[in-house]
């Protein structure tokens, strides 16, 4: 029987089946990588031998959290199309709508390049100014990729941390830019948008609908994302093999505090996602960077990236965009210099 065909005949089995072989291929990282630096004529003590080890055991590691954890969550976010979000936050008052927002942020498949729909549709739901702003810092910040990525690579404390901390930048944030009540630095054209009431229609799925939804997931994310896990691993096996130990102290840790709003000012221009700047971010950590300023740094990245505001420059006024990026920035320096503090 075809393998398409039987995942879609006996779903649950096929989930289990998948999961087992995930599962024990992930085992066998480590052994390989060893193995394929053994095989070439490279010393595995050198600083060539640690970087190419460092590539063969980060590339498919990465890449199969990625995939598995994608697939998962295009699964539950078949729960979330964009109707049924805008549905939930265009009920929800101040306050509550953003703590919803943000939370909603996580489980939801947008990223940067989705801003300016998302925001069209939200204003056209009648969603609070800070609301939206709440859902659009928090979704590609705190996604299920950055929080995967970062729970197989520094644990559930890191991982855990770093969401409550993300979160709390984009309700805090979010509720700031709705009191200043900046609805007027919209675009003419965005706030002229006719009003739509928005409805949930009944989208009930099978478990083998929900699973197609989740290998699309993995099509869709894995297949845009891989050049920038490929890029960033190579990146971090030069920093992991070549950089000396504890020379990212110097100027990346908890002593400099100039280090936190420096790593900010570097990490907006850059266009790359959690995928990518991970792999960096492991490497940095290992050569004596500080938690909270490498963090910052990726938080930077991933939420304040200068393609997003290009991007969002077509729906609002340069003095919000200036408010926004004024506020997150605060936010992601104050979460860099408490990571700082207490780890």
């Amino acid at each position: 029987m075809p393998l398409r065909v039987f995942s879609q005949k006996h779903p649950l089995a096929f989930l289990w089946i998948a999961g087992a072989i995930w599962l024990g291929l992930y085992q066998l990282l480590i052994p390989l990588s060893e193995s394929l630096v053994s095989v070439l004529p490279v010393d595995r003590n050198s600083h060539l031998g640690g970087a190419l080890q460092f590539f063969f055991y980060d590339t498919p590691k990465v890449l199969m959290l990625l995939t598995g954890i994608v697939f998962i969550m295009g699964m539950i976010n078949s729960y979330f199309t964009p109707e049924r979000t805008r549905s939930l936050l265009a009920r929800r008052g101040e306050g509550m709508a953003n703590v919803m927002a943000a939370c909603l942020g996580i489980v939801t498949p947008f990223c940067s390049c989705s801003a300016v729909p998302l925001f069209i549709g939200f204003v056209q739901a009648g969603v609070p100014l800070g609301v939206t702003f709440s859902f659009l810092i928090s979704a590609p910040m705190v996604n299920e990729v950055a929080l995967t990525l970062l729970f197989g690579l520094f644990g559930w404390k890191t991982a855990l941390l770093y969401m409550s901390l993300g979160l709390t930048v984009a309700i805090v944030s979010g509720w700031i830019i709705g009191r200043l009540k900046m609805e007027n630095h919209l675009e003419d054209w965005v706030r002229d948008i006719p009003r739509t009431e928005a409805n949930v229609g009944d989208d009930a799925l099978t478990l083998a609908e929900r699973s197609s939804s989740g290998w699309n997931a993995v099509r869709d994310i894995v297949g845009k994302v891989w050049p920038y896990i490929l890029v960033g691993i190579a990146i971090g096996a030069v920093i992991h093999g070549y950089v000396p130990e504890d020379f990212m102290a110097s100027f990346m840790g908890k002593d400099a505090w100039w280090s936190v709003p420096l790593a900010i000012v570097i990490g907006v221009p850059m266009y790359t996602n959690a995928a990518g700047v991970i792999p960096i971010v492991q490497a940095l950590l290992a050569k004596g960077a500080a938690l909270g300023t490498v963090l910052a740094f990726m938080m930077s990245v991933i939420g304040l990236s200068l393609p997003e505001t290009i991007i969002l420059r077509k729906v609002l006024k340069m003095k919000l965009i200036v408010t926004f990026v004024g506020v997150v920035a605060s936010g992601i320096m104050l979460v860099g210099y408490v990571f700082n503090a207490f780890l």
